[in-house]
């Protein structure tokens, strides 16, 4: 593994130099230059149930007996982003800068751990942490590249916004959009900031984030849309950990002005590579999503199947993964061990029509069942649990979600979002048996 360094240096100086080649005298450069800021309250209660316990922070200190058997944090973060116009040059260029600020309101080493604050040495959450970075812009014709810190979003590296703040990856993004109805995507990162920390770490590691590290993740992907059909392919290497192959598909079907339905299928394969640091490793997933809407109301059906003796993983930020193209991958559980099969039925309501504009309501149940990982000789993946077949290995969580937007008056654009999730499963599963309340407040800003 290389030795951690400042790349933020390197990042800043780019930064520097591309400044001082601009012709800042450009008024599209200046005029165009747009700022916004999402003002984000977060309050987060994990209750564990039957009798497990909060194993972060200044509990880990303690005796079992005498550990907290719930986590709890209320947090303020401002996420800012502010993006430059173009030059007038025939290779255009701009600029992107953010600044991540979190400020505890409250919590202790005792009830941290939900990954919404920074944590220092002792196990105290951090009062106030604050994170700033930028990126070079470049544009020719339809292609752009992006050089620095960035925010990206696609089935290989998903950009976690679950908490308060989102995790970065630092590193070469291009988009091409010269051929009609074909969007190319490569991304090449070597840095990450994790959801509750400032640190810029010189790796990536895995969702299931069992000691597996790699010192960069690259791919190479495009989607193809036409019409009502859209379809995605990429592939991509975890360095010397493992190859990652995706493809996707959506198709949409207006019935009339009042229904439609939409059919979806995500899939990935991962094969280790290189010196398969993250051991032998050949697994992957298949899903396929339906829904049905009818006026206000949609209705979902889910199912998603893993494929292999390992579980199916993907790119992780030190505490929390990315966000991977998958359907059953909700609030609390993934559904993602080793030959899991999974269902989902979810609801939503759009509760417009009955005179109360901007609010939503969703519920969802997720079924999982007959993990089993004993045909791996992959440690790295069965160090935490080798699942009996002498037993019944399920589990379930139930999701609710009520959500207010303000469509008027001077708080418009508020957004609130009250989340409940509950988890229960068999002895020894992945995940525990938790109660979880979240309530989340956004408002945004633009200048």
């Amino acid at each position: 593994m290389k030795k951690p360094v400042n790349k933020n240096l390197l990042v800043m100086g780019t930064l520097c130099l591309s400044i001082t080649s601009i012709n800042t005298a450009n008024a599209d450069f200046i005029d165009d230059t747009k700022f916004n800021v999402l003002a984000k309250n977060y309050y987060f209660n994990r209750d564990f149930r039957k009798g497990e316990y909060n194993s972060a922070g200044q509990n880990a200190q303690l005796p079992v007996s005498e550990r907290k058997g719930y986590r709890e944090e209320w947090a303020q973060g401002f996420i800012a982003n502010m993006e430059t116009g173009w030059t007038d040059t025939a290779i255009q260029f701009g600029l992107n800068g953010y600044a991540l600020v979190a400020l505890k309101l409250d919590s202790d080493g005792y009830r941290t751990g939900t990954n919404n604050l920074e944590v220092d040495s002792n196990g105290k959450p951090k009062s106030a942490t604050a994170e700033f970075g930028g990126a070079l812009r470049t544009k020719y014709n339809k292609t752009e590249a992006l050089l620095g810190n960035q925010f990206p979003n696609n089935p290989i590296v998903g950009t976690n916004y679950s908490r308060l703040l989102p995790s970065m990856s630092t590193g070469l993004s291009i988009k091409d959009n010269s051929f009609d109805h074909l969007n190319l995507d490569f991304g090449y990162f070597t840095q990450m900031s994790p959801v509750d920390s400032t640190d810029r770490l010189n790796y990536f590691n895995t969702d299931y984030n069992n000691g597996i590290q790699a010192d960069s993740v690259s791919y190479l992907g495009g989607t193809y849309k036409l019409n009502n059909i859209e379809t995605s392919l990429y592939v991509s290497e975890l360095e010397n950990v493992w190859m990652q192959y995706y493809v996707g598909a959506k198709y949409k079907h207006q019935i009339d002005a009042q229904s439609g339905f939409n059919l979806q299928t995500n899939n990935y394969m991962n094969r280790d590579t290189g010196d398969a640091t993250g051991g032998n490793i050949s697994t992957g997933l298949v899903s396929l999503t339906g829904s049905y809407k009818l006026s206000n109301h949609n209705f979902s059906l889910a199912y998603q199947q893993v494929l292999g003796d390992e579980p199916f993983d993907w790119i992780g930020f030190r505490n929390n993964g990315g966000i991977a193209t998958i359907p059953n991958s909700v609030q609390f559980a993934t559904f993602t061990e080793a030959k899991e099969k999974s269902a989902q039925v979810k609801y939503e309501i759009d509760f417009s029509p009955y005179g109360i504009e901007g609010l939503s309501f969703m519920t969802r149940y997720l079924y999982g069942w007959d993990m089993d990982n004993t045909g791996s000789d992959n440690k790295l993946y069965t160090k935490r649990h080798i699942y009996d077949q002498n037993i019944e290995n399920k589990h379930w969580e139930r999701d609710i979600e009520l959500r207010y937007k303000v469509k008027q008056g001077f708080a418009k654009d508020l957004d609130v979002r009250l989340r409940q999730a509950t988890h229960r499963s068999t002895t020894g599963y992945r995940y525990g048996n938790i109660d979880e309340f979240r309530l989340i407040l956004e408002y945004p800003f633009s200048f």
